[in-house]
């Protein structure tokens, strides 16, 4: 069996519109709110139909140093067009896109994972450094 990371993908968001897209500021005040928006489909649109859709993004931020990944949030997405009338019949359409905020004391890694529902798991990450 393996292990998880070995079954999360990753590569160039620009080239793969399956990787999550990290927007933020690279440097940040110390203890101070700051936004992120996980994205994907940013170069390459990624589709949003009942039969393939993006059903989630989650993040997470290691601090330098710390054993211990935290976990942001997780944000789903649930109304890919679905419909008593057939798929792609519906009249909601959610799309794979989230800003959130946080603030951290420390430098550290911003992980966004991903899933599609045919292609499985992706993530990226971000450095953010803090003054």
């Amino acid at each position: 069996m393996s292990q998880l990371g070995e079954m999360i993908q990753s590569a160039n968001w620009k080239e793969e519109k399956h990787v999550p897209v990290i927007e933020c500021p690279e440097k940040v005040n110390k203890d101070e709110m700051f936004q992120v928006k996980a994205s994907l489909g940013k170069e390459i649109a990624h589709p949003n139909t009942t039969e393939h859709h993006i059903r989630w993004i989650r993040l997470y931020f290691k601090p330098e140093g710390d054993k211990f990944t935290y976990h942001i949030g997780s944000f789903e997405f649930t109304a890919h067009g679905e419909s008593v009338d057939g798929a792609n019949k519906g009249p909601v359409y959610t799309n794979h896109s989230v800003i959130a905020e946080f603030k951290t004391s420390r430098p550290g890694r911003l992980v966004a994972a991903s899933y599609c529902n045919i292609h499985g798991l992706w993530e990226s990450y971000k450095d953010i450094q803090v003054q």
